[in-house]
């Protein structure tokens, strides 16, 4: 069947919503925690739902990430910066293909209403399929391109589960279209699935550990008294996070590193000094932060530490210690990049008491 134009006949968009009416059972996510000591493994797939068919080749993430699927506990300090809230994956062989959207077009084409434009819309969707029916720079297939089964994979969009935003997250709207093994995508296809959309989605699901500062004196303090913060090497590590893809033809993996590089300590009143003056401790040359108090100290200034000016009376400061970790990736083929450094913060609670002098 010869291209046509979509001028002739109806929209593009037209018939991405006749898709919509083509309901998949499938569930739009799927995880399966694995816990082991260096963190857990969730599979994430595509599924369907009123949207459409969305692919179900899974994503698999490994090393320190969030369990269930679930997003991580990192922030990125660029507000601008988001993981991405869809992409488009393999889906399914062309045999399996044509099984899955033939028995959909049928129902649909079936339901009460489907008359006018949808009907039109769906029937389009079957010629595309079954008849070479193609538009601009998409084109058609010959029953569901069965005769190049094992040669490639129809694609189609995976929704972002942790994407909050639902618009953003369902607007991977094309049309399956079919990808040859070894061969990458067409450019038209800008959010179809790379390392670094991988490396990103393991940036989003990454759970650095929830490093508590040691104080000296630790938790109760005096009033004008200075308090040392540290962090030890041992706790205060870099971390990865995994995410890779596989299907039949195609894989792709990427791995996502944080490393910490400072500590920012805020009091949490501002009847208070920090140091240094900025409040940012920077990261020692064996990997630590600060200085570790002992005997002998008393009268010297911590290189990292805080000093209270007023009491907390019955209650309590919560001193904010966030530590930035800068976010680096790399991925299939020598790809790699950096990242927006992420921040993780922890609040403790402490404690500062007025000194008592005893008059004789």
């Amino acid at each position: 069947m010869p291209v046509r134009s979509l001028r002739t006949t109806v929209s593009v968009a037209t018939l991405t919503l006749a898709i919509g009416a083509l309901l998949l059972t499938t569930p739009a996510y799927a995880g399966k925690p694995v816990g082991s000591d260096k963190g857990a493994e969730t599979e994430q797939s595509g599924g369907a739902d009123e949207s459409g068919i969305h692919s179900t080749v899974r994503i698999q993430y490994s090393g320190s990430v969030a369990p269930n699927g679930g997003s991580g506990n990192v922030t990125a300090s660029d507000v601008t910066w988001s993981p991405p809230p869809c992409w488009y994956a393999p889906y399914l062989g062309a045999k399996d293909f044509k099984k899955e959207m033939s028995a959909k077009i049928k129902d649909a084409a079936s339901a009460p209403g489907m008359t006018g434009t949808p009907g039109a819309a769906i029937g389009q969707t079957k010629a595309h399929y079954e008849d070479g029916f193609g538009w601009e720079d998409h084109p058609g297939y010959e029953d569901y391109n069965v005769a190049k089964d094992g040669e490639g994979m129809f694609w189609a969009g995976v929704e972002n589960p942790n994407e909050p935003d639902v618009l953003k997250r369902n607007s991977c709207t094309e049309l399956p279209f079919w990808v040859d093994n070894g061969e990458a995508p067409p450019p038209r296809y800008e959010r179809a699935i790379t390392p670094e959309i991988l490396a990103a989605l393991a940036y989003q699901h990454m759970e650095l550990p929830g490093t508590e500062v040691t104080l000296a004196p630790a938790e109760t303090t005096k009033v004008n008294l200075p308090t040392w913060a540290w962090l030890d090497k041992a706790d205060f590590h870099e971390v990865q996070a995994t995410a890779a893809i596989n299907a039949p033809g195609f894989a792709l993996t990427a791995t996502t590193t944080a490393k910490p590089v400072s500590l920012k300590l805020e009091p949490g009143t501002p009847d208070a000094e920090t140091y240094p003056a900025s409040g940012e401790c920077t990261i020692n040359d064996d990997g630590s932060i600060g200085e570790p108090y002992a005997k002998g100290k008393a009268d010297r200034t911590p290189p990292c530490g805080i000093k209270y000016l007023r009491s907390s009376g019955d209650g309590t400061f919560d001193l904010q210690a966030t530590i930035t970790w800068e976010i680096a990736w790399t991925g299939t083929g020598g790809a790699g990049g950096d990242l927006p450094d992420g921040t993780f913060e922890n609040a403790q609670a402490v404690t500062v008491q007025e000194i008592q002098a005893v008059n004789r």
